[in-house]
């Protein structure tokens, strides 16, 4: 079903480099006096939502600041690994904010919207000053300045970072800024709490429920504005490269309200993670992009060559992606890289115990640099390699495969990133906004602290400037009631289900679905089967579920049962939008849509768009249109070449 409706992105006028600028003078402001009148909830304290409870909180703005963590610390922004990009030019190499800006449009296979991604170049700069200032440890060279390296997609040096912790010293800055606040009585912490439901009134987000995780104990919270920095969604796969408890719910419940998710099919799969060891893994571990800077990934020129990697001579091996991608070589983006492994295994080149990896080889690397150089820059990423696989990098290579890492798809927003309910804000992962669809490594950090520290802060006051003098909808209004009846049903619902199969087991079921028809290939037909299993997979869900014990402890199997419910929603949602976009671009792979030569093929007069799905309380979607328009980047076939 199709809404004609279309959408308001507000996009400012004007030349692009000027459009932000523009904005912020147009911006009504809250004064200081009276932003301490207003309650704004944030969800999430990982990059994005640490840096922006911290930032309002700083503006005096009461801020009730929420994580489903025992600390703030343990979002998964912490894992984090090769850096954060800055169009700051220090190597003089020929960056500039447009050079990022460009990069960023044509990596993302431009599907991206023009005028979100120039300001985030622009704020690029910003962080980088904003971070240092907060005791960031980014690494430096010899002289003092800061350090830069590359990263794939682009033919720069932009990328700052803190050996392979980059996320971790970055999560920590933000964090101490927000416990700064905390301590000042600007923000209220709310830690081993999650989000179950937005609280809607006359359309607009007036609040949150949440229950705590400890206790059980079911509880409203009321403010003038909701923003919601809960991260990505590829575990729904079950089987990522993001930490166990990362899950789709809050901006999904938020969806169920009313707020339109875009491009749901838009899933980035990282080129550089450890291989599975076995079918029983629930994790994949992700070893950072940067590592493409040094090492070479090759296989064996000869399908199932038995000789172990330092026994093949450098004429029987095949450096396929500096063979097919002389210009950017290893450094090609994540769907390019991520779609050559794949051939290459599924030609029988694939190298390890399963077969299913291709080597990463730094001998070249230690040759040209020596140990200690390549221990400073990797030395924890190698170790980490080494205490999972018992094998030493120094002495043999790393063998990789790609793994769900990132998605582009979240909660549709407009320039200001408001989401399509009033009041209700996504920042970071938890929106579409920035990345089309392949997101550029050393992407994610960049924007999840533009958006905090840089965006919402101007563009919150906007929007709470008429609303001086409101209060907040106590928690007494039936609006609260219902919505807290409708949390505690569903919770109810999945205690006394009483079945025989666990949340994880339908988990698993999920993943394996989506990675086999929604994976790094698609194809109408898989699609079609997909949906349907997936419409089945639910029906058991519903019928067959086993959660034990009570809601009113911690309950970790409960915690699952509902954010697997919200996955098998939103697996089928991903199906149908990846069904409907017939043409290949980033991350979604139509076979039926590639060229001659196995690259992914476009149809930018038919589907140059964002594709925003309403919910329909389990029908089929409504479809709204985004047009995406571009001045300033020809869209063009996108070579690596």
């Amino acid at each position: 079903m199709e809404n004609q409706n279309g959408l308001d992105a507000k996009v400012p006028t004007g030349a692009i480099n000027e459009r932000w600028e523009n904005h912020l003078a147009d911006i009504n402001l809250v004064s200081p006096a009276n932003k301490r009148r207003f309650t704004i909830i944030v969800v999430g304290t990982g990059l994005a939502g640490a840096s922006a409870a911290a930032t309002l909180g700083e503006l005096g703005y009461q801020v009730k600041a929420f994580t489903f963590h025992d600390s703030g610390r343990r979002a998964h922004s912490i894992a984090a690994q090769g850096g954060i990009n800055a169009a700051k030019n220090y190597p003089n190499d020929g960056d500039s904010i447009h050079r990022l800006f460009y990069d960023t449009v044509k990596g993302g296979d431009y599907r991206s919207r023009e005028s979100n991604v120039y300001r985030l170049a622009q704020l690029s700069v910003e962080i980088i000053d904003q971070c240092v200032a907060q005791g960031v440890p980014f690494a430096r060279e010899y002289g003092g300045l800061l350090s830069n390296r590359s990263f794939g997609g682009a033919q720069v040096s932009r990328t700052f970072y803190a050996r392979g912790q980059t996320g971790q010293q970055l999560l920590l800055g933000a964090y101490q800024a927000m416990m700064r606040q905390v301590d000042l009585g600007t923000v209220e912490l709310f830690t081993q709490t999650e989000m179950l439901d937005v609280v809607v009134k006359d359309g607009q987000a007036v609040g949150i429920i949440t229950r705590d995780l400890i206790d059980g104990t079911i509880d409203s919270h009321a403010g003038h504005a909701v923003v919601l920095a809960t991260g990505g969604y590829s575990n729904v796969y079950f089987l990522s490269t993001n930490a166990m408890k990362s899950n789709v719910t809050a901006v999904w419940r938020a969806h169920r309200q009313g707020a339109w998710f875009a491009n749901p099919c838009y899933t980035q799969i990282h080129p550089t993670c450890i291989p599975p060891s076995d079918e029983f893994q629930s994790k994949l571990t992700l070893m950072s992009e940067s590592l493409r800077n040094d090492g070479r990934i090759w296989v064996p020129s000869r399908s199932g060559d038995p000789r172990p990697a330092e026994e093949i001579p450098d004429a029987d091996r095949d450096y396929y992606l500096e063979r097919r991608y002389p210009a950017f070589g290893n450094l090609v983006p994540r769907d390019v890289a991520s779609r050559a492994a794949k051939l290459e295994v599924d030609g029988g080149k694939g190298v390890g115990p399963l077969q299913n990896g291709v080597y990463l080889d730094f001998a070249d690397a230690l040759g040209r640099l020596g140990e200690d150089t390549v221990r400073e820059r990797y030395g924890n990423l190698f170790d980490m390699y080494q205490r999972i696989t018992g094998e030493d990098p120094y002495l043999t290579p790393m063998r990789i495969y790609p793994a769900m890492h990132y998605t582009m798809g979240g909660l549709w927003v407009d320039y200001n990133l408001m989401t399509t309910i009033p009041g209700l804000y996504a920042l970071g992962e938890a929106n579409f906004s920035d990345h089309g669809a392949n997101r550029l490594g050393a992407s994610a950090l960049m924007q999840g602290l533009a958006d905090g520290y840089f965006v919402i802060p101007y563009t919150l006051g906007g929007y709470l400037a008429p609303r001086l003098g409101e209060k907040t909808v106590p928690t007494t209004d039936p609006v609260f009631e219902e919505t807290r009846s409708r949390v505690r049903w569903r919770i109810e619902g999945y205690l006394t289900g009483g079945g025989t199969r666990s949340p994880d087991w339908f988990h698993r079921e999920l993943g394996k679905t989506l990675w086999e028809h929604c994976g790094m290939e698609r194809n109408a037909d898989g699609l079609r089967q997909a949906i349907s299993a997936i419409e089945s997979l639910k029906e058991e869900f519903d019928h067959d579920l086993l959660v034990p014990g009570d809601g009113h402890s911690l309950n970790q199997s409960l915690e699952k049962a509902g954010r697997v419910d919200d996955f098998l929603e939103l697996g089928r949602l991903m199906c149908i939008d990846a069904l409907h976009r017939e043409e290949s671009c980033g991350g979604h792979f139509r076979i039926e849509h590639q060229t001659e030569d196995g690259e992914a093929e476009r149809d930018d007069d038919n589907f140059s768009y964002v594709a925003a799905w309403g919910w329909t309380n389990g029908e089929e979607p409504i479809l709204n249109k985004e047009p995406l328009e571009f001045e300033y980047v020809r869209p063009s076939r996108r070579s690596y070449k």
